[in-house]
C-alpha cells in the first residue's frame, strides 16, 4: 500500500537551505579571519584572502536578504525592536569588513553625535548597512564616511564614498519606484530592494522609514541615507 505523500513546499525547503548556507558561510568567514591573522608577511596571499572574504561576505549578505524577503512574503518578518547605540553599530560594521578595508587601504571616518542611540531591529538594520558599506568599499577610491545624527524626530544614517557615484538612471527614480527598479541595477541590486523594505517596516506613530540615494556629499561620490522614525 502506497503511503500518501505530502506535496513539497519548495519555498519552505529553499528558505531552510538558505539558512543552512548562511550558517556555513559565517563559519567560513570566521575561519578566514583566523587564518589571515597568521599571514602578516605574505602580502600576496593576504590580498587574495581579502578578496575571498569580500565575495563570501557578499554571498552571506545576499542570503540574509533573501531570507528576510521570503519571510516578508509569508507575512512573518517580525521586528525585534531594541535600543541600539550607533557607535557600537558602526564599530561592528568596521570589524566585519576590517580585512578588505585594510587591504584596499581605505580611510574610514566615523561621525556620530555623542551617546546617540535609537530603537530599531539591530540585526536587520546592521545587515542593511553592511550591504551598503560593502558596495561603497568596492567602488570607493580611498575614503569612506559613516555618519549618524538626529534630525527633528528622525535618525539619519549616511554612508558616503569617494567613488564615481550612483548611476544617473538610479537617481532619476523616486524612492517609491526604487523597490521595483533596483533589482535590474548592477551596483546594488537586491540590496536596495532589501533596504527599502526594511526601512519601511520601521514605523512610529504613522511615520515610516525610508532610504535615499544621491551623489555629492563630503567626497563628491555616492551618498546613501537611511531615515528611521
Amino acid at each position: 500500500m502506497n503511503m500518501p505523500t505530502t506535496p513539497l513546499d519548495f519555498s519552505t525547503v529553499l528558505a531552510a537551505s538558505m539558512h543552512d548556507m548562511k550558517n556555513s558561510l559565517c563559519l567560513l568567514l570566521q575561519s578566514m579571519d583566523n587564518i589571515s591573522s597568521r599571514l602578516e608577511h605574505d602580502e600576496k596571499t593576504k590580498t587574495e584572502f581579502a578578496q575571498f572574504h569580500y565575495e563570501i561576505a557578499r554571498l552571506n549578505s545576499n542570503l540574509l536578504q533573501l531570507l528576510a524577503l521570503y519571510r516578508n512574503c509569508q507575512n512573518s518578518l517580525p521586528l525585534n525592536i531594541e535600543e541600539v547605540y550607533l557607535d557600537e553599530l558602526f564599530e561592528e560594521l568596521l570589524i566585519k569588513n576590517e580585512m578588505y578595508i585594510s587591504n584596499k587601504m581605505l580611510k574610514c571616518t566615523v561621525e556620530i553625535e555623542d551617546d546617540l542611540s535609537w530603537f530599531f531591529d539591530n540585526d536587520l538594520i546592521t545587515n542593511l548597512l553592511n550591504d551598503i558599506l560593502v558596495n561603497a568599499m568596492r567602488y570607493s577610491k580611498s575614503q569612506l564616511l559613516l555618519k549618524a545624527f538626529k534630525e527633528e524626530q528622525y535618525l539619519k544614517i549616511q554612508i558616503m564614498d569617494d567613488g564615481a557615484g550612483y548611476p544617473e538612471q538610479m537617481l532619476l527614480n523616486t524612492n517609491e519606484q526604487m523597490a521595483s527598479v533596483s533589482l535590474s541595477q548592477s551596483r546594488t541590486g537586491l540590496g536596495l530592494y532589501f533596504a527599502s523594505l526594511i526601512a519601511k517596516a520601521h514605523n512610529n506613530n504613522g511615520q515610516y522609514g525610508s532610504v535615499n540615494l544621491s551623489n555629492g556629499g563630503r567626497f563628491n561620490g555616492s551618498v546613501f541615507t537611511l531615515t528611521l522614525p
